[in-house]
This record gives C-alpha cells, sequence and structure tokens, in this order.
C-alpha cells in the first residue's frame, strides 16, 4: 500500500477533527432533548464507576506509594536526614493535580473507551443503529448521551477516591515504612494544601471523562468491515484518547490558575 502525503495526512487528520466536534456538538444539543434514556444512563454510571473501582484502586495505591517512595529518597539523599516531613505536600499535590487524573483517565480510556468502541462499533456492522433510525430514535440521544453524561460525573469520582487511596498510601510509605514523622508530615501538608489543588484534578478529569466517551462512540459509529473493524476502533479509541489526555492535561495545567490566593 503506497503511503499518504503529508498533505493528504493533514487533511485525513482535518476531517476526524471534524467528525468528532460535529458529534460533539450533535451529543450538546441533544444533552436536554426528551425522552431521556434514565435506565442506559444508569447503566453506563455502573459500568463506568462502580465496575471501574477495582483498577482505579491499583493504579492510585501503587502510584502513591512509588511517588513516596521516590519523594522520600530526593529528601533523604539531596535535602538530608529528617527534612522527609517535607514531602507531604508534594507527594499530594503531585497526586491530586497531575498523577492521580492521568493514570485514572488513562485506564479509564483503556477498559470503558474501548468497551463503548466495541459495543457501539458491533451494532453499527450488525446493522442495529440502522434498525434505531428505522424505528424513529435517535441514536445520538440512545447511544452517545448517557455515555457521555456518565463518564463527565463519575470521572471525577474516579479521581477524587484515587487522590484519597494515593495520598494514604504515600502517608502509610513515608509515615509507617519509613518512620518520617508523623505530626510534621500531617502538619506540613495541611499547612500547604488547598481545595484548589484538589479541584484542578477533577476540572481536568471532567475534560477526560467527555473526551474518552466522544472518541469511543465516534470510532464506534465509524466502524466498518466486521470483526476486524471492530478491533481497529477499539485500538484507535485507546491511542487517541490516551495521547489527547496527555495533550489536555498540558494545556489544561497551563490555563488554570497554580492558587485562587492572591498575592
Amino acid at each position: 500500500m503506497a503511503s499518504l502525503s503529508p498533505n493528504a495526512l493533514l487533511l485525513s487528520a482535518f476531517e476526524q477533527l471534524g467528525a468528532v466536534g460535529w458529534l460533539f456538538f450533535k451529543t450538546l444539543k441533544n444533552l436536554f432533548r426528551r425522552p431521556r434514556e434514565h435506565q442506559i444512563l444508569l447503566q453506563q454510571l455502573e459500568e463506568i464507576g462502580v465496575r471501574s473501582m477495582p483498577v482505579v484502586s491499583l493504579t492510585a495505591a501503587f502510584g502513591g506509594l512509588v511517588f513516596g517512595f521516590q519523594t522520600y529518597t530526593g529528601f533523604h539523599r539531596y535535602i538530608g536526614p529528617g527534612s522527609e516531613a517535607f514531602a507531604g505536600p508534594i507527594i499530594t499535590l503531585g497526586l491530586a493535580k497531575e498523577l492521580i487524573p492521568i493514570l485514572v483517565g488513562l485506564m479509564i480510556s483503556g477498559r470503558v473507551g474501548s468497551s463503548m468502541a466495541a459495543e457501539i462499533g458491533t451494532m453499527k456492522i450488525t446493522e442495529q443503529i440502522d434498525a434505531l433510525h428505522s424505528l424513529g430514535a435517535n441514536p445520538i440521544r440512545y447511544l452517545v448521551v448517557p455515555r457521555t453524561l456518565a463518564a463527565f460525573f463519575m470521572l471525577p469520582c474516579l479521581v477524587l477516591y484515587g487522590d484519597i487511596i494515593g495520598i494514604l498510601c504515600g502517608y502509610f510509605y513515608n509515615v509507617v515504612l519509613m518512620g518520617v514523622n508523623r505530626v510534621m508530615y500531617v502538619q506540613n501538608t495541611l499547612m500547604y494544601l488547598e481545595i484548589w489543588d484538589v479541584a484542578t484534578g477533577l476540572i481536568k478529569s471532567c475534560v477526560f471523562g467527555v473526551v474518552i466517551a466522544i472518541v469511543g462512540c465516534w470510532q464506534g459509529m465509524e466502524t466498518e468491515g466486521g470483526a476486524e473493524g471492530v478491533g481497529r476502533a477499539t485500538t484507535r479509541t485507546v491511542v487517541i484518547s490516551s495521547i489527547s489526555i496527555l495533550i489536555l492535561n498540558f494545556f489544561i495545567s497551563k490555563l488554570l490558575p497554580s492558587t485562587l490566593k492572591g498575592g
């Protein structure tokens, strides 16, 4: 197969970006229209939220442990013994603002985004979506809107849950395993931690949730070529969602203020 020229690749990228944007616009347009698919929304809330808790628990726990280990090592080696108690704020801020939102977003894109693409892609190749059209149902309202709403609401909940686990595991490594002074560790953490630091990660997770749902549904609706096409759609969903999360994380971090305190 002949490789595409740079102009053709650029044109294809803009076409795909336009397709995603158009699907997002139609999703917003159908968001408040009746009838609402409450049953599907509840199913997706359970699928995205409750059933993702085990993988989020493991990811956040070991993310907190390894971040606590590296922070302890850095303070102990380069600043000196006794300074490890000041690692608390760094661990908490790093986990809440950056690490947990990214890790949870990547895990959910792999678990939920691919599932959305596979489910809707299977419906596409078996002509179930055409059947919805013929029955007068709106596929966007029936398939995309509930999944997007569920991801928008559940990603922040999962990130907050992951924050708690990650911070506790960082505390466990430093205080329980390495013997860091517990009172100083907690005091330093509470002194420098702001609610805005946690809120920043939650804002990011709302955006990540919408991206995962829209990309998964878009790839599902674009599926062609039978089972092989479904496999390609799921792979593209994970790749596109993961790259989008990493890129958007940088720009959101730059746009949001680092603190709400004046001065």
